[in-house]
């Protein structure tokens, strides 16, 4: 059943027989002066309001999933080849068909890329006591977890277990039923001699015949590599796994019988890209997502909206109601991380070249459902940009107040890694829950996408591009006071908590307040410097001085909250820094996050993997081969708070692996 909003929101809700080009013509001259209207997105937005086409974007989420689902190597090659095609049709130029090497030992940074992985069938059924048919391949993909071992033409039988009431020490030779998700239960399986896993975990147990993709089957880490061990891997649905245990738990004997033709190979995991050329080639702006994932709102949607925002935005400038942009505007459509590391890998000076980005990897879910509002995360506090407050005002101008949008601080977990400074491309990241949670979930399927989702995430799309695309000197100012108003909302409410601690008895608040509002003014003044990457070089110098007035009212502001707070009693403590800590400045060896997918899980002395874990990943942005180690610290803590992580210690492990260089 098709999943809709109750009420159309106004804001799409234009006539057909609007006189588009009255309402366009101010866009023309929208990026040349800017200081003459209030807010020069409105005029930008309105019009891109108009042209958007959610059902052609429907289109595509319809065909992208219909091939990745089956999360193939050779699947994925055919949604690449879709999408060129795709891009071709939208105007969109110089579209080509790249990958990264799929060979199981090649690294971008640090992560090892994945073996390609083929699937024709497979299926897992109990032979005794009783017959149940669990998982089918062909029927629902989902059955087979991703990069699965084969067994031989006739298949295997062996005994299930469920690690829940089992010894790792008794599942040696046989099929495990897991209850619940573990990073490190591959590893474990594969040290105790198990054939395989059932996967019995669901994120969302109330999808009673859904089943959870598993799509991390590396020894390791995430991908299965030339070091990893072919076990099987099936998924089974909640009401299947209750069913199961049941069995189980009155003493009888489970046995099951597993049937599945797959293969490992060298080959690649493909990415494709193309450009909205600009005026200048000199500079980009970006937009990317992943493909290669099995599901609709994750992320055939993402994939889709930014393939019908950059079609909206070159039909626009062919018909005059755009005007070439400066920048050119990049679309990459690729493998998480995996794809964008080796993008960004091999085309080093077109990144450099890149102005601002974003990263659509979201839902487009129903209006009627709680939890479906737009959240946009904003950059690491090392890599803050004019492009937190941009999206901001962007999302404020164009939704209605029955439809409310969040931001939110940096958040590790998909592409928008591209903001820390080995890359050094600011990067936002709208996000929406599902409203009824199928996150890598077999029922994750086309006819729960809402197309007034579908047509508001384009809106934003193409008005972030378009706008980085032609934003120039004039929009310096505007940009650098935008970003001045989310400075002071951020010093303000770090204000306000301190307040509350520290009148409530808690005189550490007072202290933490004035050591944050001092780095709060540090990081928005840098921000703020940050509206000058829409300036040529040359005039770079001219144009800060126009921002000297927006830097001296974040530092009057700052004097202020913390006279508040030294009025109140707060008190200035010298922060404890460690000699040691003091003596070591650590520089980092390549690009990205470190997940450590090709150290054995038992050599990582408990440390967390970097991969998605937002501590580590934070110090490690925070290193520039510069600041000493105590300084890392204290900016780690001023970014997410009070630890007791033992950073000395993870760091130097980090260089006995060879991971990064103490200078």
């Amino acid at each position: 059943m098709q999943i809709t909003s109750k009420s159309k929101p106004d804001h799409h809700a234009a006539s057909p027989r609007v006189n588009k080009t009255a309402r366009i013509l101010p866009i023309l001259a929208l990026l040349a002066a800017s200081g003459a209207i209030a807010n020069p997105l409105e005029p930008l937005i309105k019009a891109i309001n108009i042209e958007v086409d959610a059902k052609r974007a429907m289109e595509t989420v319809n065909r992208v999933y219909a091939t990745d689902r089956w999360f193939t190597f050779p699947k994925f090659e055919e949604t690449a080849q879709y999408l060129k095609r795709r891009l071709e049709e939208s105007g969109v130029k110089q579209v080509e068909i790249g990958g990264a090497r799929a060979d199981g030992k090649t690294q971008a940074g640090f992560w090892t890329m994945p073996l390609a992985w083929d699937a024709t069938q497979a299926t897992l059924e109990v032979t005794e006591p009783e017959r149940i048919l669990l998982c089918d391949y062909q029927q629902v993909p989902s059955s087979l977890g991703m990069w699965s071992g084969s067994t031989p033409k006739e298949g295997i039988t062996a005994e299930l277990v469920d690690i829940t009431t089992t010894p790792w020490a008794q599942v040696k030779g046989k099929m495990v039923l897991t209850g619940k998700k573990s990073d490190g239960l591959k590893y474990q399986l594969v040290k105790y001699g198990a054939l395989g896993a059932v996967n019995g975990f669901s994120e969302n147990p109330s999808l009673e015949d859904g089943r959870q993709w598993i799509n991390a089957w590396g020894d390791n880490g995430w991908g299965f590599t030339k070091a990893s061990t072919p076990l099987l891997s099936y998924s089974v649905t909640p009401r299947q796994a209750n069913r199961l245990r049941q069995i189980l738990a009155a003493g009888k004997k489970v046995m099951v019988r597993a049937v599945a033709d797959t293969r490992y190979y060298e080959g690649r995991y493909p990415w494709v890209t193309g450009v909205i050329p600009g005026v200048s080639s000199a500079q980009e702006v970006l937009v990317l997502g992943h493909t290669a994932e099995q599901g609709a709102q994750d992320n055939a949607t993402g994939v889709a909206t930014m393939v019908e925002a950059l079609h909206t935005i070159s039909r626009m400038i062919e018909s005059g109601k755009l005007k070439r942009p400066e920048r050119s505007i990049r679309i990459l459509l690729m493998p998480e991380v995996y794809g964008s590391l080796s993008y960004i890998s091999e085309n080093a000076a077109r990144m450099k070249r890149t102005v601002a980005a974003m990263t659509v990897d979201t839902p487009a879910a129903a209006y009627d459902m709680a939890g479906t509002e737009y959240t946009f995360y904003m950059n690491p506090h090392v890599g803050m940009s004019y492009t937190d407050a941009l999206i901001q005002r962007i999302a404020n101008s164009y939704f209605p107040p029955s439809r409310p949008w969040h931001w939110q601080e940096y958040v590790t977990g998909t592409d928008t890694y591209l903001s820390e400074p080995t890359v050094g491309v600011p990067t936002v990241w709208p996000y929406s829950g599902t409203g009824v949670l199928t996150h890598h979930n077999s029922e994750d399927k086309p006819e729960t996408v809402d197309m007034h989702s579908l047509h508001d995430l384009t809106v934003l799309v193409a008005s972030y591009l378009y706008f980085n695309a032609t934003a120039a000197e004039p929009q310096v100012r505007w940009l650098a006071e935008i970003t001045l108003d989310h400075t002071l909302q951020q010093m303000q409410s770090t204000a306000a908590t301190a307040l509350d601690g520290l009148l409530s008895g808690n005189a550490a608040a007072g202290t933490h307040g004035l050591e944050r509002i001092q780095y709060l003014a540090g990081r928005g003044a840098q921000s703020a410097l940050t509206a000058l990457r829409v300036v040529p070089q040359n005039r770079k110098e001219a144009s800060s001085r126009s921002l000297e007035p927006v830097l001296s009212q974040i530092h009057d502001f700052e004097r202020l909250q913390l006279t508040r707070l030294r009025s109140a009693g707060a008190k200035d403590v010298p922060q404890a820094r460690s000699p040691e800590a003091e003596k070591i400045v650590v520089r980092r060896n390549r690009l990205g996050t470190l997940p450590m997918d090709d150290l054995p899980q038992d050599q990582w002395r408990g440390y967390p993997s970097g991969a998605w874990d937002k501590l580590v990943t934070m110090a490690l942005y925070w290193c520039d081969g510069k600041r000493n180690l105590a300084d890392v610290i204290h900016l780690t803590k001023m970014e997410t708070g009070p630890t007791d992580f033992d950073f000395i210690g993870y760091f130097r492990f980090l260089r006995e692996h060879g991971y990064v260089d103490f200078q």
